[in-house]
């Protein structure tokens, strides 16, 4: 639709961050320490950047228009709270 060269750029763009928030909670696993910037525990920041890589990864394969990803259940409850 209209003059974008490519209209899906923001599916893309939002792939791009999740899949960064993935691999930071690899790295997190995998490198051994941080040193004074550790706040957190290391469990904690890997399933909070796991969980959240993968659920922008999610809604960026299923954002509107022409989804790339349909999930028949999650349409059926949402066309039940919509309307």
């Amino acid at each position: 639709m209209g003059t974008d060269p490519f209209p899906q750029a923001f599916r893309i763009g939002a792939m791009l961050v999740g899949a960064a928030l993935l691999v930071g909670a690899v790295m997190r696993r995998a490198l051994p320490s941080v040193g004074m910037l550790a706040v957190r525990s290391r469990f904690t920041d890997m399933i909070t950047y796991g969980v959240m890589g993968g659920l922008i990864v999610l809604l960026a394969l299923m954002v509107q228009p022409q989804p790339w990803l349909k999930i028949p259940f999650l349409e059926e409850v949402l066309h039940l709270t919509v309307t």
